[in-house]
């Protein structure tokens, strides 16, 4: 059955970020192994073990998220990359990530959430280590992300996303300009949206190129390279407004697939299958024509009204003003959110995800000790009286007989906090906080703790279920969201690029 699977008809593609990800056409087996042969491949992860994020653990229903790492490759390793990319002098030189887009598809496949990271974030670049060469990368302080690519291939720049959000990556696609502008042909135009007449080229030769009117175009080939690419034109040419033109085209481009008909035909479908796997470098989960077209029919279960694409919420860095950073709090809230496979489009999905090491699984609830402290004191009221052994009572009740009332008193809390003293309880803490319906962002380490510990805030002074403040799960209006179904998106065109 497996093997008359893989020679099946190769039926439809999804598409992320010009990538058409496909099975196989109904060549035989011949031909599959030839497209297998195509696809490229590169370790995912040459980060030190130590910076690796932890993996999420399944829900209840046995379901676990994946988060894919999308990199554009300015690579200028070859003729044509050369050529399309421009920049003579940075021929054969380390390549650059610049587009970096990670993929968060929900545990139960209701939702995708995209964020993008601007090429020009100062972040900590991790301790990596060259697959081919061996030679180690010292990790570095503020340096640009994009730099990651060449500091032995994608794997480093999965290791600076894993050590910046703590999110666990599970697969990365990279494409470079040449995959770009052939995938762009195969799959046919994509509609954009200008609102002026915007030409990308300035009297000092700053711009991709892109010339089109006002309204709407559909685009493909090297102009869609060159819309993806555009930086100078858009909006206060800044690699931000870049990062929308990028969502702009990839909502287009999903919506135009998944409406085209002309998809059904067999011989256009076989171009996109080679096309793609001749375009890709992918991690070794990932490998075969057939794992892509695994995670292809993973990614048709969710609706284009349930895709969104955000940034990264960022703010102009102080030591160097031609870079941003990521903004505090509004960045670390969103990576939260992804991290907990909470949905950025408000709606419902998975609910808060496990994210405790697999070497660390949580105790069964039974065998997790709890001491709960009442901290809900705050500036103009005492504690509530008693607190501590109502909240205990609750968690014996579900199941937690370890549970115990601390009689001391402690500072107040803001809000409800659970905190563990070492590595080895971090999944037992996290177990308490999901059991109550505490964000797991209110689970920290802490040296002033001996064992489990629940500090009950004055944020729950009453009541036996715990309700955060409702903005707790809402995305930040700083990482400007963009919902998959929404056709009326046009970018703005600076007034100095018309024409």
């Amino acid at each position: 059955m497996k093997g008359r699977r893989r020679r099946r008809v190769l039926r439809w593609s999804a598409v992320v970020l010009a990538v058409v990800i496909s099975g196989t056409a109904g060549a035989g087996y011949l031909y599959y192994r030839h497209l297998n042969g195509n696809i490229k491949k590169d370790p995912l992860n040459i980060g030190a073990p130590g910076d690796r994020a932890n993996r999420v653990r399944a829900n209840a229903a046995g379901q676990t998220p994946l988060n894919i790492l999308l990199i554009g490759s300015d690579a200028r390793n070859s003729e044509e990359n050369q050529k399309l990319g421009g920049a003579r002098d940075t021929y054969n030189t380390p390549p650059r990530a610049d587009v970096q887009m990670l993929l968060h598809v929900s545990a139960d496949r209701t939702n995708i959430s995209a964020v993008s990271m601007p090429r020009d974030t100062l972040v900590g670049l991790p301790e990596c280590t060259d697959p081919e060469t061996g030679d180690v990368y010292e990790a570095r302080q503020n340096t640009i992300t994009n730099d990651s690519l060449g500091r032995g291939g994608p794997g480093c720049t999965v290791a600076t996303w894993e050590k910046l959000t703590d999110i666990h990556i599970d697969h990365f696609m990279m494409i470079d300009f040449a995959g770009v502008v052939s995938m762009a042909d195969a799959v046919g135009g994509v509609p954009v949206c200008v609102d002026a007449n915007i030409h990308s080229k300035s009297s000092d030769g700053h711009g991709s190129g892109l010339k089109l009117k006002k309204g709407t175009t559909s685009v493909k080939g090297v102009q869609a390279l060159e819309w993806l690419r555009t930086r100078y034109g858009f909006e206060d040419n800044t690699d931000i407004a870049r990062a929308k033109a990028q969502h702009q085209y990839m909502n287009s481009m999903v919506r135009e697939l998944r409406a085209n008909a002309t998809l059904s035909n067999p011989n256009k479908l076989r171009t996109l299958a080679e096309t793609a796997t001749q375009a890709l470098t992918v991690d070794e989960g990932l490998g075969t024509v057939a794992k892509l077209y695994d995670l292809s029919k993973e990614l048709r279960k969710v609706p284009t009204d349930r895709i969104t694409m955000t940034t990264m919420p960022w703010q102009y860095s102080t030591s160097n003003p031609g870079r941003v950073v990521p903004r505090p709090d509004d960045a670390e809230k969103l990576f939260r959110l992804v991290r907990e496979d909470i949905p950025l489009d408000g709606g419902g999905g998975s609910g808060p995800a496990a994210s405790a090491s697999p070497s660390d699984p949580a105790a069964d609830d039974d065998r997790i000790a709890v001491r709960v402290a009442n901290g809900t004191a705050d500036a103009t009221r005492a504690p509530v009286a008693g607190r501590a052994d109502v909240v205990t009572g609750l968690l014996v009740g579900k199941g937690f007989a370890k549970a115990v009332a601390d009689p001391s008193e402690v500072s107040g809390e803001e809000t409800t906090v659970v905190r563990y003293p070492s590595a080895d309880l971090k999944g037992d803490a996290q177990r308490v906080a999901r059991a109550l319906g505490v964000p797991v962002s209110r689970v920290e380490k802490s040296t002033d703790v001996s064992g489990v510990t629940l500090v009950v805030g004055a944020d729950w002074r009453s009541g036996t279920t715990y309700r955060a403040a409702e903005d707790e799960d809402a995305t930040p209006d700083t990482a400007e969201a963009i919902n998959g179904s929404d056709e009326k998106q046009c970018m703005h065109v600076n007034p100095g690029y018309t024409w």
